[in-house]
């Protein structure tokens, strides 16, 4: 499994469009800068077909200490949630499986 960073994600964006690296990164970097601020406002952000990030809160709980085993309180916290839209999900579990999860959906709206 590889990892593309944005750099290589911003080169194929400039080579895709014919824009410049500089103008697609001034483009990205507001982009994912958006997003945090949406993000950090508590906002849900919704991209058809890609999917949505959301905050989900995390309530303050017990855990412990895996090395001394005392018991240590974890404080409350937000994090992201991402859940993936249609066209990620059929990329990640293939098309045959949209297909039979779609024949299921449509059997239960003739309900």
């Amino acid at each position: 499994m590889a990892t593309v960073t944005k750099k290589e994600l911003i080169d194929r964006i400039a080579d895709a469009t014919g824009e410049t690296r500089v103008t697609v990164k001034k483009i990205v970097q507001s982009f994912l800068d958006n997003v945090i601020v949406e993000l950090g406002k508590g906002n849900r952000l919704e991209f058809r077909d890609f999917g949505v990030f959301e905050i989900k809160h995390r309530a303050a709980r017990m855990a412990q200490n895996p090395k001394t085993l005392e018991p240590v309180q974890v404080p409350p916290k937000r994090t992201v949630k991402f859940k993936a839209g249609r066209m990620m999900q059929q990329v990640l579990t293939g098309p045959e499986a949209m297909t039979a999860s779609s024949a299921d959906s449509s059997s239960s709206d003739e309900d």
